[in-house]
């Protein structure tokens, strides 16, 4: 098979490689659709350590099953699916509480660090067990599916936070996450959703798929800005989906005393912060993990309509074009959201 190795910092390469062993457990997919996501690109840099070459990226996708293992039931050749990114055991504590998301032996897909290395999706093939697995509606593309993780991660977000019906929530970064998170604290019940960036066109994008307020963020006072568009210089809930120290400290400004904040993004894997702050303001200040529970949610909702994800995928490109893709995204092409990489002769 046809896959794209990260080899170094910086570096793609598109070659062959051996179609992937399948455990009795396992399915082996013909990938149709893989996303490239923030994290990917940040790996890509070599400055994560999240990202060891040599690696297989990929955790966003979605393909058609080829081959099942001895002990699988349910699926079958053929079967249009898309998978958690999160591998998980479903032995340990944690995942017989629920809390899969937070196994105890979880690795991802398409991530290499010093504890575990796990290829992904950017490939013509991927392994993976079966009860990771969730069908896709047939009026769902595979490019949409391959969204349904963010969708997922963003949701969880929404669901673990405290939304009270018609509440102001602020929404922190206009990527794909904090574009899903807008759409996700709607569906929670969220009455006025503002969105900050520091980029016009997404924030027209963030208007296009529902919010109320878009605030350039690059300038100026914010909290002025909240309070001219809903009366108010805070919010009860602020959802956090950049990662760095500055946009975290925004959101701890904006949060209103009692408040809650939500922190999504993850890029910098350390930050400082206004402590005074936080304790003076009484701030419930979380994390939010990937998923646990929440594909089928989103498949549902991307299927009827209520959940976009088709806005988001600015190109689809070859997965032989795949270190092209990544400086675009690298270099922050405007427009680019997300680009969804195909490998060659993909299913539709």
């Amino acid at each position: 098979m046809k896959a794209l190795v990260h080899t170094a910092p910086m570096r793609l390469e598109y070659v062959e490689r051996a179609t992937p062993a399948i455990a009795p457990a396992d399915v082996l997919l013909r990938i149709a659709a893989v996303a490239i996501c923030g994290s990917d690109v940040h790996g890509y840099t070599g400055s994560t350590g999240r990202r060891i070459p040599p690696i297989v990226m990929g955790h966003e996708a979605a393909g058609v099953v080829e081959t099942v293992g001895a002990e699988v039931t349910g699926w079958r050749a053929g079967d249009r699916v898309t998978f958690d990114s999160t591998v998980y055991c479903n032995e340990c504590a944690e995942c017989r509480l629920g809390h899969i998301n937070l196994c105890l032996n979880r690795q991802i897909f398409g991530v290499s660090a010093p504890a575990f290395r796990r290829d992904g999706a950017m490939a013509d093939f991927l392994a993976v067990p079966n009860w990771l697995l969730h069908r896709i509606p047939a009026g769902v593309s595979f490019e949409e599916a391959s969204l349904v993780e963010p969708a997922a991660v963003a949701m969880h977000a929404a669901r673990i936070t405290p939304i009270e019906p018609g509440a102001v929530v602020v929404v922190v970064g206009a990527g794909a996450i904090g574009l899903l998170a807008l759409q996700a604290a709607r569906i929670r019940g969220a009455g006025t959703v503002v969105v900050m960036d520091v980029r016009d066109e997404r924030l027209a994008l963030a208007r296009q798929l529902g919010a109320d307020v878009a605030i350039n963020s690059g300038s100026g006072d914010q909290a002025e800005a909240l309070r001219a568009a809903t009366g108010k210089a805070t919010a009860p809930v602020v959802f956090e989906a950049v990662g760095i120290g500055k946009t975290v400290q925004l959101a701890t400004d904006l949060t209103a005393p009692g408040g809650n904040i939500t922190l999504i993004g993850n890029v910098q894997p350390t930050i400082e912060q206004n402590l005074q702050l936080i304790i003076s303001k009484e701030l419930t200040i979380r994390g939010s993990a990937a998923s646990a529970g929440e594909y089928s949610i989103c498949i549902a909702m991307i299927a009827d309509g209520r959940l976009k994800t088709a806005p988001l995928i600015s190109r689809t490109m070859p997965l032989a074009d795949g270190q092209a893709a990544f400086d675009a995204l690298h270099a922050a092409e405007a427009g680019l959201i997300k680009i969804v990489l195909r490998p060659d002769g993909a299913p539709e």
